[in-house]
């Protein structure tokens, strides 16, 4: 294994983008090391020298001799890391937490900015980044839920950690999703039992995974109340998507028109949140829907309005669209074609922007 690898695989085992190695070092060493010289060492356009030698050992907990010696480090990561990485993790978590049982935690007010954040962050950050972060705020919240509106606040930072597992894996994206809703229900408040259950629904039908636990969590949500809400539109379009891809044209068109007239009573102002549901982004859940029904007019349509809003801030839905484009050639039986368009968005975007969702529409175009 080269120290390119290495570095990439201490970086990951993390969780972390190339972006946030780089400011770790900068943090700590205030150096001024940019993603793209991190990318250019894993790549190994450039080796790094002594310093950044010593700041990688010393970030990374990862002996020096290791980076500095012609060692096997695949070795070095099966045997030693899993042994050294780990406790340095799970010691940062444990003191996070005792530490949140001794001083009573975060206030509510403040949990709901940080959720705030994360609903932003989500929108153009990496699964990984989003992963690690949110697993230190839930074992922080655990040590709070003694206040009971904070089970609102821990049911919906577990969804979001939901998000970050593939739902294809058929365990842990789901188990997480399960522990959200019995975590809302915990809350009492409805708006959060629909939102959690509807926010599952969209994410493992627009996946395409799971279907039969995506119709489970829609349809609780829409049992809990018909009263219009974001949680709502997003169960409607997930049980709209999981017909679709069962074949079931008429129920899938059907749900697509009744989440549209929630829309029209819910719909969101704020642009650039997962906790949001605006004009752009209805037309991306409607664009797969209907790229999936083949209805090549109403998806390229649905295409042109959600790229004719978008904010140039989110490059990420904008690769979406394309591979929905991709999706669309596919069907109509340019299967190399429609192939190689989704490639070539998902490309053009920088990997520490890719989502597991991204991944999985790219598997769904390949078959």
């Amino acid at each position: 294994m080269d120290i390119g690898e290495l570095i990439r695989e201490l970086r990951q085992t993390r969780g972390w983008s190339q972006g946030r190695l780089a400011s770790e070092i900068n943090e700590r060493y205030r150096t001024a090391l940019t993603r793209e010289y991190v990318s250019g060492w894993e790549r190994l356009k450039h080796q790094p020298g002594p310093y950044y030698l010593r700041a990688l050992s010393a970030v990374l907990d990862v002996p020096l001799a290791v980076l500095e010696s012609e060692v096997d480090r695949r070795t070095f990561l099966t045997d030693v890391a899993g042994a050294a990485i780990a406790p340095v993790i799970a010691s940062d978590l444990l003191s996070d937490g005792f530490a949140a049982r001794l001083s009573g935690g975060p206030s509510l007010e403040a949990w709901e900015q940080k959720l705030a954040t994360y609903g932003t962050d989500y929108m153009s950050l990496g699964a990984a980044d989003i992963q690690r972060r949110v697993s230190s705020e839930l074992v922080v919240v655990q040590q709070q839920l003694d206040k009971p509106q904070l089970w609102s606040v821990a049911a919906r930072l577990m969804t979001l950690y939901a998000k970050t597992f593939p739902g294809s894996d058929g365990t842990k994206a789901v188990h997480w999703y399960r522990m959200a809703a019995r975590a809302a229900d915990e809350s009492g408040d409805d708006a959060t039992r629909v939102w959690v259950r509807g926010r599952a629904a969209i994410a493992l039908g627009y996946e395409g995974a799971s279907l039969g636990v995506a119709d489970v969590f829609a349809d609780q949500a829409m049992a809990i109340t018909e009263r219009p809400s974001l949680g709502l539109l997003n169960a409607i379009y997930g049980k709209a998507h999981a017909a679709a891809l069962r074949g079931d044209t008429a129920t899938a068109v059907d749900l697509a028109d009744q989440g549209r007239r929630v829309f029209d009573t819910a719909g969101s102002h704020e642009q650039t949140s997962d906790y949001a549901v605006p004009y752009w982004r209805l037309n991306v859940f409607r664009s797969l829907l209907l790229a999936r029904l083949g209805d090549e007019r109403g998806a390229a349509a649905a295409q042109d309005v959600a790229r004719t809003e978008l904010p140039a801030s989110l490059p990420r839905f904008a690769t979406h669209l394309d591979m929905h484009r991709g999706l669309m050639l596919t069907r109509s039986g340019d299967r190399s074609g429609g192939a190689a368009h989704a490639e070539s968005a998902l490309a053009a975007l920088p990997t520490e922007k890719h989502s597991l969702t991204l991944r999985m529409l790219m598997d769904e175009i390949r078959a």
